[in-house]
């Protein structure tokens, strides 16, 4: 092995760490007692690492160096669960920090070799540790803090004998297995337990699969202490009130700034944060109660997406308990106005109300969806329901029915998806045709500047009627009738079958059948189907198939 991780051998290490994650993971889960004894830190670490691993291999033959790191960091970002992964995707990030720079150095300037290994390791560790909102000893976090200061140690009298990359990861690895069997003299629940912290045996694991790739000495196992009888000397403590009840996450694109005001109102909500990422893009981890009041927060800062919700009381199954019987499949649409909300009904779909302008609450959505069915589509039908409706939806499945979620951003896309809806096909083909049925509807709808604005044609005075495609202002003008018409105009020139219009309150009489005369005279091809929706803010919706 050379003086530094080449690209050829970060890739080899997430593999092999990602397999070694996957042969141990079962024992890392059995470990688990702290934060929460979820019984979940192997798998999710497995999961985070994989994530990465797919990544790297992912990227072409002749990637170079900085980019295979930025595809490890990265996919270890998108892809980290739980606690443990959000914290060893920082590590990952630490080292990408140090070590992708190597091939961007001046010749002899590159911090590759041991020395370099360990200053990334202690930037990893800073970073980490930076990124729990309360850090506790006897974690992974005091484990990786003792691996980068012995890989510190070797590096400084390893570089003169040539071995020094090798001798500061063999220290690490080395490093991290003494401070693992610390953590159990560290924090009280793990002595109690008989076992040890189990992201820090995780990140061992971690460890060893780097040093097994650098000296090319590959272990026979990878291994994770078993769990003890644990202390039995002391009086056990007083029962502990349960912690929060659900486990939050979410990746956020937000803005740098609008983090340090997330995280301070995230900590008045749970605990076991943790927040990692950086340039716009953001992984989240909160142990919560209120799940909808930790998603609200990540709205408010940014655009939440990918959100997971688990319960993390649940009680185990039990295999020989009675099923409940079957209660079919159901279609859920989101909507706030009554016509719409008929329109829906009508065509065969359970609704939530909500008020215009607002997301309906979690616990109403996700109540909905488990007294729906086995089987529940949800149609969320704005773009700031969506992420609401992912996060219920994950709750939902707690309770054992299977929920997908429609990616549907208007009401015309949901009442297309639903128009091809059918309770009997199998549940995954029929999710798939609402979803093909909502993605090729293009939609568009009206509404009137409240006051003076930039927008992407130009500047609107309160007053103006501006006509939007797919969310973006694409024309600005003074009559309803006369900008609905150009924006039909516009959705239809890339061709459509069918048109699909829908009223709202505010709509000047005649509106309606002044578009389906334009629609017969300019695009007498075009079937058109025409509704009252009853909604407030817009003048008309517009849907084209």
């Amino acid at each position: 092995m050379g003086g530094v991780l080449d690209g050829a051998a970060v890739r080899r290490w997430s593999r092999l760490a990602a397999d070694a994650l996957g042969r141990t993971r079962g024992e890392i889960d059995a470990l688990n007692v702290f934060p929460v004894p979820d019984g979940d830190t192997g798998t999710n670490l497995h999961l985070t690492v994989l994530a990465a691993a797919d990544a790297v291999d992912e990227l072409p033959a002749g990637a170079g160096l900085a980019e295979t790191w930025r595809a490890l960091a990265q996919g270890a970002l998108l892809g980290a669960r739980g606690n443990s992964g959000v914290i060893l995707s920082q590590v990952f990030r630490g080292l990408a920090d140090v070590l992708g720079r190597v091939e961007e150095e001046p010749e002899g300037a590159a911090p590759g070799g041991g020395a370099g290994f360990a200053g990334a390791l202690e930037h990893a560790s800073g970073l980490a540790r930076g990124a729990v909102e309360h850090p506790v000893e006897g974690t992974i976090l005091s484990v990786l803090a003792a691996a980068a200061s012995e890989a510190s140690a070797a590096s400084k009298g390893a570089e003169a004998s040539g071995s020094g990359l090798a001798g500061a990861v063999r220290a690490a690895a080395a490093g991290a297995r003494r401070a693992l069997r610390s953590t159990t003299s560290q924090l009280d629940v793990l002595a109690r337990s008989g076992v040890v912290d189990a992201g820090a045996a995780g990140l061992c694991v971690v460890l060893d699969a780097l040093a097994a790739v650098v000296t090319d000495e590959y272990p026979e196992r990878y291994e994770v202490p078993a769990r003890t009888a644990g202390r039995t000397a002391l009086p056990e403590p007083e029962p502990e009130t349960p912690g929060p009840g659900y486990e939050v996450m979410y990746l956020l694109d937000a803005p740098d700034g609008a983090v340090h005001e997330l995280r301070e109102k995230l900590d008045g909500l749970g605990d076991s944060l943790v927040v990692v990422g950086g340039d716009g893009l953001w992984n989240v981890h909160v142990h919560v109660d209120d799940a909808g009041a930790a998603i609200e927060a990540g709205l408010a800062a940014g655009h939440p997406h990918r959100i997971r919700v688990t319960y993390l009381h649940a009680p185990h199954e039990d295999p020989h308990a009675p099923h409940a019987p079957h209660r079919g499949r159901a279609v859920i649409a989101v909507t706030a106005a009554g016509g719409l909300a008929t329109l829906f009904e009508e065509a065969g779909a359970r609704v939530v109300r909500r008020e215009p302008g607002t997301v309906p609450p979690l616990a109403v959505l996700a109540e909905a969806i488990l007294a729906a069915g086995d089987e529940v589509a949800v149609l969320p039908n704005e773009p700031e329901v969506l992420a609401l409706a992912e996060a219920a939806a994950e709750r939902a499945r707690d309770g054992g029915a299977r929920i997908a979620v429609v990616p549907t951003k208007a009401s015309v896309q949901g009442m297309a998806a639903l128009a091809v809806h059918d309770p009997m096909r199998r549940f995954a083909e029929d999710v798939i045709a609402m979803t093909r049925a909502a993605g090729a509807t293009r939609f568009g709808h009206l509404e009137v500047a409240a006051e003076e604005a930039v927008t992407s044609v130009g500047l609107c005075q309160p007053g103006d009627v501006l006509g939007l495609i797919e969310g973006d202002v694409a024309m600005i003008g003074a009559d309803v009738a006369g900008v609905a018409c150009q924006v039909l105009d516009r959705m239809l020139s890339g061709g459509g079958e069918l048109v699909t219009v829908i009223v709202g309150t505010h709509a000047p009489p005649g509106l309606a059948a002044a578009l389906e005369d334009h629609l017969r005279e300019r695009h007498p091809d075009v079937e058109v189907g025409v509704y009252d929706g009853g909604q407030e803010r817009y003048p008309v919706l517009i849907g084209v198939e």
